[in-house]
């Protein structure tokens, strides 16, 4: 008797041959399992992919590796890689994992929320082909190092505007941020908010994260050939990236 492929139960039955094979006289016998109630098919073992298999192309995806060697080394087809990706990267929030919580001073009988300071820079990248340029806008979170919010567009005003909205209105009030001297800057964040220096130790936690990003992301190293194809997946793995990157730095902090 078959053992079931997703749990490794024995305690499975037939449940009638393929359909396909049914109509030409040459089906295959297929099985359920009793257990986690599943089907498969005896021989099909070959494009089966594991649970324990998915976790191992999860860690994969953060690490600078193509989707192709990703293929070579978990003996996985592109296409299968391409539509498992694309449900892992509609699964990750929209909050990107950023947790930081207001910092309250108490004078007497008042109440002083004090001011979160941030950097925001931008990166550049290109999907398709190189003169097919998509900037990549990032917001981070200076004492705790996580990343706010990202946007990719062009390096115009209104990316600039897409990346303020982007933010947690909470934070908005209460948020000091340094820039490069960039323009779009100045006329989406509040003046009063805002400080703009060409001297990178205002922006360094960021400049360093997107050394980080490049050297992890595979599509984001320069001179590869792993660039990217499609914007959604571009997106899609940035993405990935951010959210991951953000809950290693709550842990970091805790365990500090």
């Amino acid at each position: 008797m078959s053992t079931c492929h997703h749990c490794l139960s024995a305690n499975v039955i037939k449940k009638g041959v393929t359909l396909r094979g049914k109509k030409l006289g040459s089906g295959k016998q297929r099985y359920r399992c009793k257990d986690c109630k599943r089907t498969f098919v005896e021989d099909g073992l070959n494009w089966f992919v594991s649970d324990d298999r998915k976790s191992f192309v999860d860690g994969l995806l953060l690490e600078r590796i193509s989707l192709r060697g990703i293929c070579r080394v978990m003996k996985v087809s592109l296409r299968w890689l391409l539509v498992y990706i694309k449900k892992r990267y509609a699964q990750m929030p929209e909050d990107l994992n950023f947790k930081a919580s207001r910092v309250c001073v108490k004078e007497g009988d008042k109440i002083y929320v004090q001011l979160i300071d941030c950097q925001a820079d931008e990166l550049w990248s290109f999907v398709y082909r190189r003169d097919n340029v998509k900037y990549i806008w990032i917001a981070l979170h200076t004492q705790t190092r996580q990343i706010i919010a990202f946007h990719v567009g062009d390096r115009s005003r209104e990316s600039a505007r897409k990346l303020w909205e982007a933010i947690p209105e909470w934070m908005k009030g209460i948020c000091y941020f340094h820039t490069d001297d960039w323009d779009s800057y100045k006329t989406v964040i509040p003046g009063e908010r805002h400080e703009c220096s060409k001297q990178k130790k205002y922006t360094n936690y960021l400049e360093r994260f997107n050394n980080t990003l490049r050297q992890r992301v595979s599509r984001l190293v320069r001179e590869t050939l792993s660039f990217s194809k499609d914007l959604d997946y571009h997106i899609g793995a940035i993405k990935y990236f951010i959210c991951h990157y953000n809950l290693e730095r709550q842990m970091k902090t805790q365990a500090a």
